[in-house]
């Protein structure tokens, strides 16, 4: 079966039911993510040495853009994993590949922290300067952070995560962060931001400690895994997304009595 068969099989019979209660009551669609798992979507990215579909960014940005007709989170979800799972593949463990592969691990990026930057900053650009601190003693890492606009947060199995390099004199520097790790803390309500339903929310670490193989890369190397990688597939992705979502509609104003908008 094709991606593409498989993709619409998964909008009719899991992804569009739910939509209006993802979107409405702000719901994460589990059971869209699960079967998107289980047809081998979550997969799709991943080489075929490890039972992935082995294709690349614009079958991505395909099945992002289709999805995002049907229900804008669960896109976003997609969008912030298969951008995760980019790095993942390049850097990542044959352990954490193979369960991606496999649809059982929803990957998500961790790595926004606007706090970071002055006015003015692009949502892009807040990427590149982390403030987040790793300290390494023996084997393991203590990551210290709060993270903004993680998309899936509290949902999502792995976190590709930043933060200043251990030892490196610039740049940043990338880790594959476990979600059930100890002391990872996401608020109960996760803000307005992001689609409703994409459970987008701050992802609070102090600290929590990963094994020191948990890195991406080299480090001190991650500006360029950011610049080379993330960013492409992220904008990409996002474009891809926008190119075919429908039209929103306000609700709350759809509801208004007539009239009411110039009272308001």
């Amino acid at each position: 079966m094709s991606y593409r068969t498989a993709l619409s099989e998964v909008l009719t019979s899991a992804v569009g039911p739910v939509a209006e209660a993802t979107a409405v009551q702000g719901r994460f669609p589990r059971g869209a993510v699960t079967a998107l798992g289980r047809a081998g979507l979550l997969g799709l990215t991943v080489s075929t040495e490890f039972g992935g579909g082995g294709r690349g960014l614009p079958e991505a940005a395909d099945v992002v853009a289709r999805t995002a007709r049907v229900c804008p989170a669960t896109a976003a979800v997609l969008r912030s994993h298969y951008t995760a799972v980019a790095v993942i593949e390049a850097y990542g463990g044959p352990w954490t590949r193979g369960e991606i592969a496999a649809g059982r691990h929803l990957a998500s990026l961790a790595l926004a922290e606007p706090e970071a930057g002055g006015d003015g900053e692009t949502a892009e650009t807040q990427l590149l300067v982390p403030r987040s601190v790793a300290t390494r003693s023996g084997e393991v890492v203590a990551l210290r952070a709060r993270k903004q606009r993680v998309v899936a947060a509290g949902e999502a199995d792995l976190y590709v995560w930043s933060s200043r390099p251990l030892a490196a004199p610039d740049g940043l520097t990338l880790w594959a962060v476990p979600a059930h790790a100890p002391d990872l803390f996401v608020p109960a309500r996760p803000g307005a931001t992001g689609p409703r339903g994409s459970a987008t929310s701050t992802v609070f670490a102090d600290p929590v400690r990963v094994p020191a193989e948990a890195m991406l890369g080299a480090d001190g190397d991650g500006l360029d895994i950011v610049l080379r990688t993330v960013l492409p597939w992220l904008l990409e992705l996002r474009a891809a997304a926008e190119i075919r979502r429908p039209p929103t509609v306000d609700l709350g104003s759809a509801r208004r009595p007539a009239g009411s908008l110039a009272a308001s």
